[in-house]
């Protein structure tokens, strides 16, 4: 999240995730046509990544982003009265961090969460 629709916002996320999974391997990023996600500082934090772009009306290139906005919402957001920015960041980090990405069971994950999915596969890799 971010305050502005800049650029090195999107840049600071791509570096932060791949540092964070020490990428070795390409990966296929998403996006809309936004003007951050077209931008040269973009293409080169990318590079060696495969890009997706949603095509012009045609809404269901981001149906799955789309879902999980409805379900933080669902689950989580409308349960409060959001105050301001900070707030909403603290709530969304929340959900994100402690209970989707930890706890909440997903089907294409083998209804394991994503962490135990992780673990399960890396460990499958590292046997392999």
């Amino acid at each position: 999240m971010s305050h502005t629709l800049e650029t090195e916002h999107v840049i600071a996320t791509i570096n932060k995730a791949k540092e964070k999974r020490k990428i070795d391997r390409p990966l296929v990023m998403h996006s809309d046509r936004g003007c951050q996600y077209v931008s040269k500082d973009y293409r080169n934090a990318t590079e060696g990544m495969i890009l997706s772009y949603s095509k012009k009306a045609y809404p269901w290139d981001n149906a799955c982003i789309e879902a999980f906005h409805a379900l933080i919402k669902r689950e989580w957001l409308n349960r409060y009265k959001i105050f301001d920015y900070r707030h909403a960041y603290r709530l969304i980090f929340e959900y994100i961090e402690t209970f989707y990405n930890t706890r909440r069971i997903h089907g294409h994950c083998g209804y394991l969460s994503p962490d135990q999915y992780e673990k399960v596969h890396k460990k499958v890799q590292l046997a392999g």
